[in-house]
């Protein structure tokens, strides 16, 4: 005989035995207890959190009449009358259950409405299960309006959807809503654990939270999941098989990765990437849980107490946000979960997975390598805070928020033509871009050139550093630059070169205007050139 599925075979009878949406089974329990019942309910929430259940459980509610036969409507639905039987065996005919996504037009619905008309055959409700309801036409949802907010007394409809925004409110105003929650991991472990005792399967409990995070809030597809587990392992569930099945990451990658990513090890993640590769897991989900890592990582560092003792890897996130800092693992996280949409575009998923983490090994705060033009290279010389005048003082001038004083025009170089002849790329162009020269103290010893910026988070040290070394290469001596934060009184090169390509799109706007061509499309068809779309060459 054929084992029937978990997620069939454990499948909710009662209220008592539904997990996971107690603030609806208190609401519809109530109900039922008062004999204060509503027409139509609508329940709402995504795949396998217990809508179909729920309906179930209030048809055998409504239609009880308990083992002596004499039961009234109850909110503990004996399981053992007729009504109860033969609902929980699919072939009660006052139970209609009807899947919107196949019996979506007018013509389905009003066949339903009119057999509504008629009396149970033996039962006090016929219970309609509209699944899927928001796959209905508009016609069809028009059809029903009026039913659904009169129906005769002995109909009940129930409503469940996964996409709650495309009912129309017409249909929503007419019904009791009810939203069901995801089920948070945790509760899906507790209950994994009472179904495999039950079925007398062996397992690790680490194995279950990988199922748990794998369901994605639905407990039918843990229970499928399992399912499939359990035939895999061949034994006991174990998070290794459950991981290989998966082709789920192992926490201990995560670790190493982080670890690689502390080090500055960029050949260790390119290993670890390879080797992931060989063993055929998923760089998606790969990446899922290296973001949900790094999530618990900064959370830890804000908040200590958020790293519960029965978490396996406790001890490794205590670690790791101790060894990262809290820009880094910001950084981090966000490279992680925007670089997921990328994988389908790159060559495939493991190159798109090892540009990821040399990306984030790229960008770590501090992490850029100065590259040598040649000669020797000055520390960079950071900025000075600014005086703050005392609260019964007048606050006097502030050097690095007024305009760049003038430069004697003998010493001073061309600081626009420099920039854009010094051979630097990258962030280290956009700082040389976004500067205007304050002074230029040439001595015996070297030069001190002190630069202004508007934008003064492209300064990163390293970013200095690069453009002291471009500088002292280009004259020949050592050359110290300054950073200070202001507005440029002159225009960087930045802005020059923002205000000529203003230029040519103003220009290349009003040839598209008076081009003959368009202006008659624009007479004739009434055309119109969106605004902004047109670009220069």
């Amino acid at each position: 005989m054929t084992a029937l599925a978990l997620a069939r075979s454990w499948r909710p009878k009662t209220f008592s035995q539904l997990v996971g949406q107690d603030h609806v089974v208190k609401a519809l329990t109530h109900a039922l207890d008062q004999g204060r019942l509503h027409h139509a309910w609508l329940f709402t929430g995504t795949r396998g959190v217990g809508k179909t259940t729920i309906a179930r459980i209030m048809a055998k509610a409504l239609n009880c009449t308990g083992e002596d036969g004499q039961g009234r409507m109850t909110s503990e639905p004996c399981g053992k009358c007729p009504a109860c039987l033969e609902i929980d065996a699919g072939r009660f005919v006052d139970y209609i259950e009807m899947d919107a996504a196949s019996n979506r037009g007018v013509d389905d619905i009003a066949a339903l409405l009119e057999k509504a008309a008629y009396a149970p055959s033996n039962a006090r409700y016929k219970v309609y299960m509209i699944d899927e309801v928001h796959m209905l036409t508009n016609h069809a949802f028009n059809a029903m309006l009026k039913t659904l907010e009169e129906p005769p007394e002995h109909v009940k409809f129930i409503l469940a959807t996964t996409d709650l925004q495309k009912i129309p409110v017409t249909i929503l105003s007419r019904c009791l809503q009810f939203n069901l929650k995801q089920m948070p991991v945790p509760l899906i472990v507790e209950h994994l654990e009472k179904v495999l005792a039950a079925e007398k399967v062996d397992y690790e409990t680490n194995a279950l939270r990988v199922l748990a995070k794998a369901a994605q809030g639905s407990m039918r597809d843990a229970l499928s999941l399992t399912d499939q587990a359990i035939a895999y392992a061949a034994g006991k569930v174990s998070e290794e098989a459950v991981r290989g099945m998966l082709g789920t990451l192992d926490d201990a990658y995560l670790m190493r990765i982080l670890d690689a990513l502390i080090a500055k090890d960029g050949a260790t993640l390119l290993a670890i990437s390879n080797e992931m590769g060989e063993r055929s897991m998923s760089f998606s989900l790969a990446l899922a849980d290296l973001s949900s890592l790094i999530q618990k990582i900064a959370a830890a560092q804000i908040v200590p107490q958020s790293v519960l003792e029965d978490w396996p890897e406790a001890s490794e996130i205590r670690r790791l946000a101790s060894a990262l800092t809290k820009e880094e693992a910001q950084l981090f996280y966000q490279i992680s979960i925007t670089s997921r949409p990328d994988l389908s575009l790159a060559p495939d998923e493991q190159t798109g997975f090892a540009m990821t983490l040399l990306r984030m090994l790229a960008f770590r705060p501090g992490n850029e390598t100065p590259g040598r033009v040649g000669g020797s290279s000055t520390p960079p010389v950071a900025s000075a805070p600014r005086p703050v005048a005392p609260a019964n003082q007048t606050a006097t001038p502030v050097k690095s928020s007024a305009p760049p004083a003038p430069v004697p025009a003998a010493n001073r170089p061309d600081w626009h033509a420099l920039m854009r002849q010094l051979p630097v790329k990258g962030l280290v162009q956009q700082l040389a871009f976004q500067t205007e020269l304050q002074d230029w103290e040439d001595s015996p010893a070297g030069v001190r050139a002190t630069v202004v910026t508007p934008m003064p988070q492209l300064a990163s040290e390293a970013s200095v550093v690069r453009l002291a070394d471009a500088l002292s290469t280009h004259f020949g001596k050592p050359i110290k630059v300054l950073i200070e934060k202001g507005e440029v009184e002159g225009k960087t090169v930045a802005k020059v070169d923002a205000q000529i390509h203003q230029e040519k799109r103003q220009n290349a706007e009003q040839m598209i205007a008076q081009d003959p061509f368009i202006q008659q499309l624009e007479k004739e068809f009434g055309a119109k050139v969106v605004g902004g779309s047109v670009k220069p060459l």
